[in-house]
């Protein structure tokens, strides 16, 4: 039995542990259920430990004082998430407490378990029980009880795994949440699979993460459609670490923060603040903490749309239809990320690749409706020649679904901006077909062959631009078709436009393409976004 352990024995316990969260993260993450259901418990750990696991590779045999900091300091700047911040302070208590010590008795190893333990407690605002600062705890007190016997390092590490089990057993008991998912706590059979890694390479065993990333062992996971998107108070978890370029009293930031939302997390040495915090107005919480120096890091996410995109995630991997979750949802079509991400940020649960030459079939179209978490499910096909197929979904799903008939993509993203939430179908319908009628649509594209339209002599390779589905003119010179269509666009006394370029353009060449637009339309609000389409140069909102 291992008695001691010192900076190499320390380093290889870190780096098997780095592995083990690697190979259990998605099991973690589907326990994930608890401050909030978004599942990235595991994820967040991993990436967590995976930070330090470089900077103990380029370590040339350091001593265990230098293995404890370089982990507690990699871990500090890498934490992702309420359980990466938690895990980076167990190990910085660990460090603090193996400072200037060359090789780690049991009591000594015992001992820095509970100082990794009451740091983590100083630090969290709100500490909650059944969770990982439990299971870390009780099994800091197991080792602490073991060494009074025997004072082997191998030993201790063993009764603190024993403990910290029966400990993560009662989180199920001790925490509502979990109780109703009938799960043990994530960040607790995190924390218990670094121990029992740590254990297997001081025995010799090291722990090595399988090539892709594979994981081992199918078991217990939390069913996420148990809890309601609507049951996250604080929809925002805001990361960053901030320069301490000033004398701020980090007390005071953490005061306020914990006036801002909950889940606060917040850590601190002579150089740096590290938060995590939960909160609702992220903007205003990075405004403070500019006040005490810059922004090293910053990291915001949506956890509703986490927890919305985990329901999605397992409809799917069930095929099953997702539980309505809210009152209404949105399923949009289009082609290019741009595009998709603006549908995204205006709410659309689900986004169809499709358009013009690549349109979505009717299965399609009834998946994506069955996989949005919602009563009412409103869909914009974003193109005439999909309407059908949109409407034809209809009774593939047990789902109301109400098609808003939007032939363009400007028709679609103006609809949904008229979008209320509190309104009834009827009436959001009524709201959004006028919003539709509202918009101009322009389009610019080439032509594949020669043709004839609407009297014009079209040769293959020709730029041609639409204004709705007229054809307006056509040119070897896209830059003439640009200008006629901003100075149709200025005479009629449009007073937004939003230009989305496509895959083919540049980012120099959509700037000419702005000015062209500033120029002649003088009087409009106007907005140059890299919308990614495929076909479709330019795709012009005017309205």
């Amino acid at each position: 039995m291992r008695q001691t352990i010192d900076g190499a024995a320390f380093r290889r316990m870190v780096i098997s542990a780095a592995a083990a969260i690697e190979i259990q993260k998605n099991h973690i993450n589907e326990l994930n259920v608890f401050p909030v259901p978004d599942g990235d418990t595991g994820t967040n750990m991993s990436m967590t430990l995976n930070n330090a696991v470089a900077d103990l590779k380029q370590a040339e045999d350091p001593s265990l004082t230098r293995a404890a900091d370089i982990t507690a300091s990699a871990l500090l700047r890498g934490a992702r998430g309420n359980s990466g911040v938690i895990l980076s302070l167990l190990f910085r208590g660990i460090a603090k407490e193996l400072k200037g010590v060359e090789e780690a008795t049991g009591a000594r190893f015992a001992a820095a378990l509970q100082c990794g333990v009451e740091n983590a407690y100083k630090a969290v605002m709100k500490p909650a029980e059944g969770t990982i600062l439990t299971v870390a705890r009780l099994a800091a007190a197991g080792a602490q009880e073991a060494v009074k016997e025997n004072d082997y390092v191998e030993f201790a590490l063993q009764s603190a795994i024993g403990a910290g089990k029966i400990a993560l057993e009662n989180t199920m008991s001790q925490n509502p949440v979990l109780k109703k998912a009938g799960v043990v706590d994530a960040g607790g059979v995190g924390w218990i699979s670094i121990l029992e890694a740590m254990l297997s390479s001081l025995r010799g065993e090291d722990v090595i993460a399988p090539q892709g990333g594979q994981e081992t062992a199918a078991r217990e996971e939390a069913n996420f459609s148990d809890f309601s998107t609507g049951d996250i108070t604080f929809g925002y978890c805001t990361e960053f670490i901030v320069s301490r370029d000033n004398d701020g009293d980090p007390e005071a930031l953490r005061s306020w923060l914990d006036s801002m939302g909950d889940s606060l997390v917040l850590v601190e040495d002579d150089e740096i603040i590290k938060v995590h915090v939960h909160t609702n107005h992220p903007g205003e919480v990075i405004e403070k903490a500019l006040s005490y120096g810059g922004l090293v890091t910053v990291k915001i996410e949506n956890m509703r749309l986490q927890h919305t995109e985990k329901l999605l995630s397992e409809a799917e991997r069930n095929n099953q239809v997702a539980p309505a979750e809210k009152k209404y949802g949105m399923v949009a079509v289009c082609a290019g990320d741009g595009l998709s991400s603006v549908f995204k940020d205006l709410g659309a649960d689900q986004v169809i690749k499709g358009g013009q030459t690549m349109n979505p079939s009717t299965q399609d179209i009834a998946m994506a409706i069955n996989h949005t978490p919602a009563e009412t499910v409103f869909v914009f096909p974003n193109n005439k020649n999909i309407i059908m197929a949109a409407e034809q979904a209809q009774p593939l799903t047990e789902k109301q679904v109400v098609v808003v008939r939007s032939r363009t993509i400007p028709q679609g993203i103006s609809a949904m901006l008229a979008f209320d939430p509190e309104a009834s179908v009827e009436d959001n319908l009524m709201t959004m077909r006028e919003a539709r009628h509202n918009v101009s649509t322009m389009q610019i594209t080439y032509a594949a062959r020669n043709s004839d339209f609407d009297g014009f002599a079209i040769h293959k390779g020709d730029y041609l631009a639409l204004y709705g589905s007229a054809l307006f003119g056509t040119s070897r010179d896209v830059n003439s078709l640009l200008k006629g269509l901003a100075e149709k666009i200025a005479g009629e006394g449009k007073e937004i436009i939003t230009i989305f370029y496509g895959e083919d353009i540049d980012e120099k060449t959509a700037e000419k393409t702005l000015k062209i637009f500033e120029k002649l339309c003088p009087d409009a609000e106007i907005s140059l976004i890299n919308g990614g389409q495929p076909v479709y140069y330019y795709l012009i909102s005017a309205e």
